[in-house]
Formats: C-alpha cells, structure tokens, sequence
C-alpha cells in the first residue's frame, strides 16, 4: 500500500460527518442510535386498518444544471421531494417519511444546504 489516505484523494471525511449530523440535526420525529447507515421513525399504524408502507425514491437528473445556472439549489431539494410524493401518490399513499442520498465528490455547503433546506421545505408541503 503506497499509505495515501482519502484526504489525499481530496475527500474530506470530517466535513462529510459534521454535514451529516447538521442534515439529522433537521429531523426532530427521526430515531437516532440506529446506525451509521440506517434511520427510523416511529409511525402510528393504528390509524389504518390495514397499513401497507409503500417507498418511492428519485434523482433530480439534469434539473441541478439548471440550478448551477441561475445559482439557486432550493428548487432542486423542493423538486426532489415533490417527484417522490408524486410517485407515492399516484398508488394512493400518503407520504410518512422521505428517503433519498446526496452523491458528491466534495461537501460544498454553499450547494448542499439549500438543497437541503429545499428537502426540509418539500416534506412540509407534502404534509
């Protein structure tokens, strides 16, 4: 092994962890202690005679182009969420919880906390 570390590759795994619990930080309703890759949230299946969860995720595609453009991200974390409730809605689910991942080769919170400020946003409008 040549003893390069992710930090020479430019990965910046301190930056990626404080940004991940400022993204949990957001989410009062979720468990926490699960595990470095999982998370709950506690639903109340007693308002439903027969609960089924149904899950839906999605990509914003080419829509971050256009965001780098008029360099506003809000919209994409809005257009996200909004494309997944579509997607649950269109099978008569009602949206409990959001799920989805943010690829990227650096932390840029200039980007990244508008788009996830816009997620925070479309789950409210979503209910």
């Amino acid at each position: 092994m040549s003893g390069r570390t992710y930090r020479d590759s430019g990965v910046d795994v301190e930056k990626g962890d404080r940004f991940a619990r400022y993204i949990a930080s957001l989410n009062s309703p979720a468990l926490g202690g699960i595990g470095g890759f999982a998370g709950g949230i506690e639903i109340d299946v007693s308002r439903w005679r027969h609960p089924v969860m149904l899950t839906a995720t999605d990509g914003v595609g080419t829509k971050l182009l256009v965001s780098r453009q008029l360099g506003r991200y809000d919209t994409v974390g809005i257009d996200l969420v909004a494309m997944s409730v579509n997607d649950l809605a269109v099978c008569g689910a009602q949206p409990m919880v959001f799920l989805d991942y943010i690829a990227c080769g650096r932390v840029n919170e200039s980007i990244l906390e508008p788009v996830i400020a816009g997620i925070v946003r479309g789950c409210e409008l979503a209910g």
